[in-house]
């Protein structure tokens, strides 16, 4: 053999080897398969009717940007199952009656999601046939109830409804059997010191928002646990192949599982620790028995909460926090009920997964025992009888093929969860199979560290003094990718698919933090239409004419 075919087969199985990772398919355990491992995860899409309600024209127009592109799995944005517990008021929410009329429109989410139906200028039309070797994702409803993260008005709820949750803790206090007790009280250590300015500045905006939650009843628990197989039903008949319960980022089933938020006594209780999955496990029980076989079921753990927010343990006390997090995990894939368990990390108290900055105690946490979930739940004996263990989705920081080839080779991971990179570079899988068949010769993703796209950076710094860290400050950020993925949307409606240009390179990044906050909150969507306008003008000349009448009128 020449030298030169020598080479020539080097680099074929260089990027063999590639292929075989990055883009090569995976059965889970319920019999379906994703055509690679590239996974755009959940996130909030700020698109719904205000007091939240289906997918709408402008989700179908999102999603239809994401299926075009290769994903093998695409996952929602958490659809609530309880429009009485909404997180910002515009979520997507499962109906209050499953009938042909209110599933239509997640059935035509998911026939977008599939690549089926094609969204341009707003309206759709039908791409029943798939090219040889296009992609066909896997289209995953996540849905969600956000518990006593729902805050006042925005949450769905009267001003003095409060709303449910495990124990009577308000976001921003931890529990104690004799009461509440503040976050910075509890802030001792030297290290932790230096938190206290912002965990006071955003204790104070937590009380604003949220209310202390009423402590739910076992009828309360089974009512919720309704919702959720009725939201797994809405699923399987508008046509999705699956769905991911939404236990993390501190939300209800994460706070079941919590000691910080879960002070119960009875068998709802988080000790035992069999008690603290009781609520989860009986849940994915009763979606198991009502969906078919081949129905995927995933789960989004979240590291985050097994280290207070603020707090830099030591690293015994990782260990000890690693050990309870890696023991839900395994009881969850002993289970032989779950195809996959995404690790995700952040609360409303601390919301690493709202900030794109790798840099807190928590997310170092995060990354320190993602890594052993796999060794972990492959190393410990399965039953005989059990289903195959599920496989694991990591999510967060993946920003350069380095990055995705890396997570893989390690064995941190089986699937590639990729959020805000989803946002500024919709078009992933194409990036980097245009990097790939296009790059010198030897090019190896594992040496590859240029990110997939120009990210925003200082952009979204606050435009003042705000929190470093926690939800004031994350807030800016989340409101910048929101107005970016309305912005995906719109330009379907505009007929300008990205003129040509590339996907990544194709959105404003200059956008300050200000005008997206504006932005995000002051828009009215198409489904909502001029009455909402009307609504806000006539709301604005009451409060401004009003005092004025009050004046004259005692003169």
């Amino acid at each position: 053999m020449s030298d030169s075919a020598r080479v020539q087969t080097s680099v074929s199985s260089q990027r063999e080897l590639v292929k075989s990772s990055i883009f090569s398919p995976l059965t889970l355990p319920c019999g379906r398969t994703v055509d690679n491992r590239l996974v755009k995860v959940a996130m909030y899409e700020h698109l719904s009717d205000f007091s939240g309600g289906p997918p709408n024209t402008y989700h179908f127009a999102l999603y239809s940007e994401w299926a075009r592109h290769g994903w093998a799995m695409i996952i929602t944005g958490n659809v609530q199952v309880d429009k009485h517990h909404l997180t910002l008021g515009r979520d997507m929410a499962i109906p209050s009656e499953l009938t042909d009329e209110t599933l239509a429109p997640f059935q035509r989410l998911a026939q977008v999601i599939h690549g089926d139906t094609i969204v341009e200028d707003g309206s759709r039309s039908h791409n029943s046939r798939h090219s040889p070797g296009k992609v066909r994702p896997l289209a995953i409803m996540q849905i969600s109830h956000a518990g006593r993260q729902s805050p006042i008005v925005l949450g769905g709820r009267s001003p003095f409804v409060p709303p449910k949750a495990p124990s009577s803790i308000r976001v921003g206090s931890f529990g104690q059997r004799n009461g509440e007790v503040k976050i910075s009280s509890l802030l001792r250590s030297t290290e932790e010191n230096s938190a206290k300015d912002v965990r006071r500045s955003n204790d104070s905006f937590l009380r604003i928002m949220f209310q202390v939650p009423q402590e739910m009843t076992i009828n309360d628990i089974q009512d919720v646990q309704r919702g959720f197989l009725k939201a797994a039903l809405a699923a399987s008949k508008a046509g999705f192949d699956g769905i991911q319960l939404h236990c993390a980022h501190g939300y209800l089933l994460a706070q079941f599982m919590n000691p910080k938020t879960n002070l119960r006594q009875d068998h709802y209780s988080v000790h035992p620790s069999v008690n603290s999955l009781r609520m989860l496990r009986e849940t994915v029980e009763a979606i198991r028995t009502m969906t078919r076989r081949d129905f995927v079921v995933g789960v989004k753990i979240n590291s985050a909460d097994y280290v207070q927010a603020g707090e830099h343990p030591p690293d015994a006390r990782i260990q000890v926090e690693s050990n309870r997090v890696l023991d839900h995990v395994r009881a969850i894939a002993h289970w032989g009920m779950v195809d996959f368990i995404e690790i995700s990390g952040g609360d409303y108290e601390s919301p690493d997964f709202m900030s794109s900055k790798p840099t807190s105690p928590r997310q170092a946490f995060f990354s320190r025992f993602s890594r052993a979930v796999v060794e972990h739940i492959n190393r410990e004996p399965i039953p005989s009888n059990a289903s195959p263990v599920p496989v694991i989705l990591l999510t967060g920081g993946l920003r350069s093929p380095a990055h995705l080839q890396t997570a893989l080779d390690a064995g941190h991971a089986d699937l590639l969860g990729v959020g805000r990179g989803s946002i500024i570079c919709p078009d992933l899988p194409v990036v980097l199979q245009e990097r790939l068949t296009e790059n010198r010769l030897g090019y190896q993703f594992k040496e590859d560290t240029r990110p997939f796209a120009r990210e925003p950076s200082d952009v979204l710094k606050p435009p003042f003094k705000l929190p470093t860290a926690g939800l004031i400050g994350a807030s800016f950020e989340l409101a910048w990718y929101t107005v970016q993925m309305r912005g995906i949307a719109e330009s379907h409606f505009r007929h300008d698919s990205r003129n040509g240009k590339s996907q990544s390179q194709s959105y404003p990044h200059d956008m300050g933090t200000t005008e997206a906050m504006l932005r995000m909150w002051i828009w009215v969507n198409r489904v909502e239409g001029w009455w909402i306008w009307a609504f806000v003008l006539m709301t604005v000349s009451v409060a401004v004419t009003l005092p004025t009448q009050l004046i004259m009128s005692r003169q």
